[in-house]
């Protein structure tokens, strides 16, 4: 006979499995030594160190900019026709953008200035075509309003009053 027994198959392979499982741990444990995994623990760093990291981390991830409401700056310092037309109207008035009458051209001010001062004003204010209300000044008044437009139409030959339309 062979003198294979049948009992030791079993035994055979409650000895197997165990070592197999505690060889391959052993053999993993190894490779990850080897490689740096495991005992590569560095001391934690000085205190100092941390904090130096931790501002930076902190610039770092600063927002780009900060919103800040502005406090009243106080009453509403009237502005003149001329000073409204060189800080908010020009930009559009000045090169005739989006189809905007340019300052000083009669040919492009003369339909308009046949509609009369009020309509212009009325307009101004609220706003018409691709103008938005107040010229996009939403912090101006009607009567400033009403004075750049005197000053736009004026420039073109118009003799409008700013004074004329009732505050």
């Amino acid at each position: 006979m062979s003198g294979y027994k049948e009992g030791s198959s079993i035994k055979e392979l409650i000895i197997v499995i165990p070592g197999t499982i505690i060889g391959f741990t052993l053999l993993v444990s190894l490779l990850a030594y080897l490689f740096g995994v495991i005992g590569s623990e560095k001391p934690a760093p000085a205190k100092e160190v941390t904090e130096a990291a931790e501002q930076k981390i902190a610039a770092n991830i600063q927002p780009v900019a900060t919103v800040e409401v502005a406090a009243d700056a106080g009453d509403h310092v009237e502005k003149s026709g001329e000073e409204i037309v060189k800080v908010t109207c020009a930009a559009c008035h000045g090169v005739g953008a989006l189809g905007a009458p340019k300052i000083g051209n009669a040919g492009d001010w003369g339909p308009r200035i046949s509609q009369g001062y009020e309509t212009l004003v009325k307009h101004a204010i609220e706003g018409i075509r691709s103008m938005p209300p107040r010229g996009g000044g939403a912090d101006l008044t009607d009567h400033e309003v009403a004075d750049a437009v005197a000053y736009m139409a004026n420039q073109a030959g118009a003799k409008f009053d700013a004074a004329s339309l009732k505050k």
